[in-house]
């Protein structure tokens, strides 16, 4: 019907062949014929040849019938600038010829108009129900086609926009959609969009067809897209600090803030997995799963999980890239007790200590644990603890064996490694009871000797302290230590002094005791590690203090003047008490023993001063002698003593 309407036009509208032919040149459409507009406006555009004095124009529907009356444009028109169709979609023809200044119409040139303002059906896009991972990117998002009827202008393609808005659109103008927002151009067969990440939470993406006129769909089809790709948070439980003497049980657990651990449909299913140095691992699906080492040993054990996105922390490749590796935790199982047993025999240069070796292949030996202990043989009693060291794999303790009555003795060896095995003996290594014969040292005597020398007449005195060190069957035992210790008596200002010497190759020795107050003395010789100590029996010095008196006249008148006796009470290492220290004036006539007839007391320096008259008539003619004595009394650390006598002639 177009064709045959325009044959008709053309028979109208040419001119005889005895007119001038012209016509419009380059008749052409703002955006081109072949181009669809969305707005029924078109504009039309050409040049005129010369002697162009009035255009003519007419617009015909898609069937080619006449839609507009013919139009004059009363001039040399070069456009029209607002040519509108009607507002039904359609290839509109506009027809453009000229008119001379005789009125003479030339032939006419044609141009197509297209225009269609109809808006697709929505389409949406085809996002997964589950979560995305890290798996699952690159993401190819596929976008459904829309239904018919399509727009006559066809589907120039999608606007696709992705964001955290639900309800956002992808294009900044509806209800167009330009070129440059159209993301997938190329007609309803180009519906793919790689997304080659998101961020992690939720986002939407925000999809509408666009006509081949740029409007897009009324209606927006939005997807959500949740995204996790954090791996889960696994934990273990279960796992020893140190070392265990029983199998362990380990409990992995996981969460996930994200996709979490709970099944989707049709998703990746996540689950929890532990596994023990190279073996199979042990998964469950879920947040949880348990396995239990059995072995000794030290072993390695990871733990990782995958959640409902596909995120792993499991060491393996996806997408060409390595998952972070699983973490891990070190569990250490040790079964087996040490082995334990005491030293074939006695070091004869040390019987005291008591050896035992040890060994634990895996945990090792616990220090605190290590115990040697001895108790009468057979008699059933605790066991009494020895201090006892452990270095390397030597257990030692040292046994005083003299702080022991004799008799046999057993032994017993305890420790325990660091995984809690304890292991004990009582038997040495090569099977025999560990049991000792007590005293396991050589006895030892001392003999001594205390020999008082005077060196000055009275007070004054050395004592030489001696002896002889003996062992077994009185073996002289040379270079041993002995101390001889000198104790005080009471009063002293010190109370004990200890002088050591040596044996001499004979076993004797010999000590020069210097001055002092009364005293004690005894020899000790110290243990060694094959002799027994030993010490001699007390042996007493009894000292007196040193006592002098002076009179100031060998004669005295009965009823005269006094005469005054003085004296010193002199001593080595004796305090005198604040008072003095009491002094007995004594008399003796020959023939009678000595009578006290005053005591004084001595300052604190010992001396003292006492006048005394003569006023008995039956003095007269007799010689008295008078002495100082200082008796023993508590506190006083000398023996009894009386000073040298003076004479006196009563007259």
């Amino acid at each position: 019907m177009r064709g045959v309407a325009l044959i008709l036009l053309l028979a109208v509208l040419m001119p005889s062949s005895a007119e001038a032919a012209f016509e419009p040149i380059g008749l052409s459409v703002d955006g081109g014929e072949e181009t669809w507009h969305a707005e029924p406006s078109f504009a039309v555009r050409w040049s005129n040849p010369p002697g162009v004095a009035a255009v003519h124009y007419r617009l015909l529907d898609p069937g080619g019938e006449a839609v507009l009356a013919e139009a004059r444009i009363g001039w040399a028109a070069a456009a029209i600038q607002h040519l509108a169709v009607p507002p039904a979609p359609g290839a509109y023809t506009a027809a453009v010829w000229l008119e001379d200044a005789l009125g003479v119409e030339g032939e006419p040139a044609f141009a197509t108009l297209r225009f269609d303002d109809e808006a697709p059906q929505p389409v949406a896009p085809a996002a997964p129900s589950d979560w995305l991972g890290r798996a699952d990117f690159p993401l190819t998002l596929r976008i459904g086609h829309p239904d018919q009827p399509l727009p006559l202008s066809g589907i120039r393609g999608y606007a696709i926009s992705i964001d955290q808005d639900p309800g956002g659109t992808p294009c900044a103008e509806p209800p167009m959609c330009d070129t440059g927002e159209t993301d997938l151009q190329g007609g309803t067969d180009v519906d793919a969009l790689e997304v080659a990440g998101l961020p992690e939470g939720v986002s939407y993406a925000h999809a509408v067809a666009v006509s081949g006129s740029g409007v897009r769909s009324s209606l927006v089809g939005t997807a959500e897209l949740r995204v996790d790709e954090t791996d889960p948070v696994t934990q273990l439980s279960g796992a020893p600090e140190g070392w265990s003497r029983r199998p362990v049980t380990l409990v992995a657990t996981a969460t996930d803030d994200g996709a979490g651990m709970t099944a989707p449909a049709g998703g990746p299913v996540p689950f929890t997995a532990i596994r023990v140095d190279d073996g199979a691992p042990t998964a469950a699906s879920g947040g949880s799963v348990a396995a239990t080492v059995i072995e000794s040993g030290a072993h390695t054990v990871a733990f990782y999980a995958r959640d409902a996105a596909g995120n792993a922390d499991d060491g393996g490749l996806v997408n060409g890239l390595r998952n972070r590796a699983p973490r891990t935790a070190l569990v250490r199982i040790d079964r087996e007790p040490p082995a334990l047993a005491f030293a074939g025999a006695q070091d004869p240069a040390e019987p005291e200590r008591i050896d035992a070796t040890v060994a634990d292949s895996l945990s090792g030996v616990d220090p605190a644990t290590a115990r040697i202990a001895v108790r009468p043989a057979g008699s059933g009693t605790p066991y009494e603890p020895l201090p006892t060291r452990l270095a390397g794999s030597g257990l030692s303790a040292h046994w005083s064996s003299e702080a022991y009555p004799p008799g046999d003795y057993e032994f017993r060896a305890t420790v325990a490694d660091e995984a809690g095995n304890p292991a004990s003996t009582t038997t040495r290594a090569n099977g025999a009871p560990m049991r000792l014969s007590n005293p396991i040292k050589v006895l030892t005597r001392l003999d001594v000797t205390l020999a008082r020398k005077v060196k000055t007449a009275g007070c004054r005195q050395r004592a030489v302290f001696g002896g002889r060190l003996t062992a077994g069957r009185r073996t002289p035992v040379a270079g041993a230590t002995v101390d001889l210790v000198e104790r005080f008596a009471a009063g002293s200002a010190r109370r004990e002094r200890v002088s050591t010497i040596r044996t001499g190759v004979d076993g004797s020795f010999a000590l020069r005791l210097p001055p002092g107050p009364s005293r004690r003395v005894v020899a000790r010789a110290r243990s060694t590690a094959t002799l027994q100590g030993t010490h001699s029996s007390y042996a007493s010095l009894p000292v007196p203090a040193c006592v002098s008196l002076h009179v100031s006249a060998p004669v005295a008148r009965v009823g005269g003047r006094p005469i005054v006796f003085r004296g010193q009470v002199q001593h080595a290492g004796g305090e005198l008490p604040a008072e003095g220290a009491p002094v007995q004036l004594q008399f003796r006539l020959p023939g009678l023993p000595w009578s006290e007839f005053r005591t004084v007391h001595t300052d604190r320096r010992g001396a003292f001063r006492f006048p005394y008259r003569f006023a008995d008539d039956d003095s007269r003619g007799v010689r008295f002698k008078f002495r100082a004595f200082v008796a023993a009394r508590a506190g006083w650390p000398f023996a009894p003593a009386g000073s040298p006598p003076v004479e006196v002639l009563g007259r």
